[in-house]
C-alpha cells in the first residue's frame, strides 16, 4: 500500500517539509549564496514543489527550470526523510533521478538536516504512516 493517499496529501507534507527548511537562516544563506533552486518530482502518487530562498511553490504553478530536479516515487521520498533509505544508495539504485550536478545534490544533504528531523513529527501529524 502506498504511504501517501493522494497527490494532495503528498504536497501537504512535503510543502509543509520545506517551509520548515526555509525557517532556517543558514540554509536560506547558502541557498541563495550558492543560486539554488530545486524542483521535486513526486510520482505514485502525483506532486511537483519547487524550493527557492523565495518560498515553496507547490502543484501546477512550480516552475520548470531549477538548479537540481529531483524525480522519484512518494515511496521514496519518504523513506529518505524518515532516514532509512541514504540518497547515494537512493542514487546508485536508480529510486532517485538527478537532473542536475549530483555533487551538488550531495552537498545539499547536510544543509537538510533540520528537515531529516522534523520530517517524523510532520508525516505523524498528517497521518501518514511510519
Amino acid at each position: 500500500m502506498a504511504t501517501f493517499s493522494s497527490g494532495e496529501t503528498a504536497a501537504e507534507v512535503f510543502g509543509r517539509l520545506f517551509t520548515v527548511l526555509l525557517e532556517d537562516e543558514e540554509f536560506v544563506a547558502r541557498a541563495r549564496r550558492e543560486e539554488l533552486t530545486v524542483r521535486l518530482v513526486h510520482t505514485r502518487p502525483d506532486c511537483q514543489i519547487f524550493v527557492s530562498p523565495q518560498g515553496v511553490v507547490i502543484g501546477e504553478e512550480a516552475p520548470q527550470s531549477a538548479a537540481i530536479t529531483l524525480k522519484m516515487s512518494c515511496d521514496t521520498a519518504h523513506e529518505l526523510w524518515m532516514g532509512r533509505l541514504m540518497v547515494p544508495v537512493a542514487i546508485a539504485t536508480g529510486r532517485l533521478r538527478i537532473r542536475g550536478k549530483v555533487a551538488k545534490v550531495l552537498e545539499l544533504v547536510p544543509m537538510l538536516r533540520p528537515a531529516f528531523d522534523r520530517y517524523p513529527h510532520i508525516a505523524a501529524a498528517s497521518g501518514v504512516g511510519a
